[in-house]
């Protein structure tokens, strides 16, 4: 009996838009189930947008904005969220950098005059910035250098695959660049990147969209206007021929390997996109996807393998161009060029055999779960509609997202696998500590 597809729920959750006369894009979205609110501010920076010289900058000025601002002492602003119960962090991504809070409702008020007062200017001191230098070069270490199978293959694998600075270089960046990096650098920055016209705000929970109205216009309504500089063109051609290379890590146990295959434009062509998105889980979510069966299950070629779109795992938050992701980690003496083999042979099966029976109908329940999972919590929420409205000019399409991964084809998943040939592919192997270093193009 055939599997009936299962009707995959949506989310209704309100959206209200307007922008302030000097650029700010704010987004409220309320939600009066809990006394919690989270907000969000993204800035439409990101790791492609550093100068050529100053790799990792984004992410160090990301640091840099919780060192004080323009009415508030270094640490301020931990103490005020924290002291109200709530929580915080940033994070810099491929093409943006964001700021968040979860908070009680009560506190909306301290929260957008937190944000407002650093988007207005963060303190941009030496102390400050060789304080943050430092910091950032550390966790490069721990999260890097002194890792096993550190930036793998976030940081490794863009540098095969492209040949443009803005996609191929270190986002976590090299010391140099950090070291090297002044005061008037930051500043610039800052002016060209963090104004007002280049950001989104987005409040969710349990707000009263009146009062929230009034209290955004009332701390960012005075922000200097800035207009948001323009972006980059970050484009480059496909791949013709196959790009491999390896790499020894001292650290790693395993042998490891990556690879990755350039898919369509996710703002400009969301629907030749979205299968994509779709296939990577068909081929790795889940002990009964294609190469979990295979490869670790039956040939036990590898101990373990994943696949996702975007480098940071972000399919819904990124630019093109971006990539579907294939790594898996090896047994002892793993042979790479077989595991690689596999992958071609799974793939021309999809293509040329379709799906079993309920698959495709499996992969996309668990992906609506996951999406609506995500998005339940209101900081979840406000962030993905940040991004959404930065990027698209839709933060509503939140709630369509779990239908349209649910209207996904076979035909379409099936069209998607085919394209992901070897001439097409970039992969990044890394050799366990010891071994000779080896490296190919072809």
């Amino acid at each position: 009996m055939p599997t009936r597809k299962a009707k995959i729920p949506a989310t209704r959750y309100p959206v209200e838009r307007f922008t302030l006369d000097n650029g700010l894009r704010v987004v409220l979205t309320p939600d009066r189930s809990a006394p919690v609110i989270g907000v969000a501010v993204v800035y439409d920076v990101g790791i492609r947008s550093e100068p050529e010289g100053r790799t990792g900058f984004a992410h160090l000025f990301e640091h840099l904005m919780f060192q004080g601002s323009e009415n508030l002492e270094k640490l301020a602003h931990f103490r005020h969220v924290q002291g109200a119960g709530g929580t915080f962090n940033g994070s810099t991504h491929l093409d943006y950098t964001d700021y968040y809070e979860t908070l009680p409702s009560n506190a909306l008020e301290r929260a957008l005059f937190l944000e407002a007062d650093r988007m207005r200017g963060p303190r941009l001191t030496e102390e400050n910035l060789r304080n943050q230098v430092d910091v950032v070069k550390e966790e490069i270490r721990v999260n890097v250098l002194n890792r096993p199978y550190g930036g793998f293959p976030w940081l490794t694998l863009p540098p095969v695959m492209f040949d443009t600075f803005p996609n191929a270089h270190d986002g976590y960046g090299s010391f140099v660049d950090l070291e090297s990096a002044t005061v008037d650098d930051a500043a610039d920055f800052f002016r060209r990147y963090y104004a007002s016209g280049n950001a989104v705000l987005v409040v969710s929970g349990d707000i009263d969209v009146a009062e929230a109205t009034t209290l955004v216009e009332r701390h960012f309504g005075d922000v200097p206007a800035r207009p948001a500089p323009d972006r980059p063109d970050f484009a480059e051609p496909d791949l013709t021929a196959e790009r491999r290379t390896a790499h020894t890590d001292r650290l790693a146990p395993l042998p490891a390997v990556a690879s990755g295959w350039r898919v369509p434009d996710p703002i400009g062509d969301f629907a030749a996109y979205l299968p994509y998105v779709v296939l990577a889980e068909v081929l790795t979510d889940g002990d009964a996807s294609r190469l979990v069966e295979r490869l670790v299950q039956r040939d036990r070629t590898v101990t373990s393998v994943g696949g996702y779109v975007g480098f940071m795992g972000d399919p819904f938050d990124v630019r093109d161009p971006t990539a579907l992701l294939l790594q898996a980690h090896l047994p002892p003496g793993g042979d790479v060029d077989k595991v690689l083999r596999t992958v071609d042979e799974e793939l021309d099966r999809l293509a040329t055999d379709g799906l079993t029976e309920g698959e495709l109908t499996r992969t996309q329940a668990r992906m609506a779960t996951h999406l609506l999972r995500d998005t339940d919590a209101v900081l979840g929420r406000a962030l993905r509609m940040a991004v959404l409205e930065q990027q698209r000019g839709e933060p509503g399409l939140l709630n369509e997202l779990p239908r349209l991964v649910g209207a996904v084809t076979e035909e379409q998943v099936r069209a998607a696998a085919a394209t992901l040939r070897p001439e097409r592919r970039a992969s990044i192997e890394v050799i366990p500590g010891g071994t000779q270093t080896k490296e190919t193009a072809r």
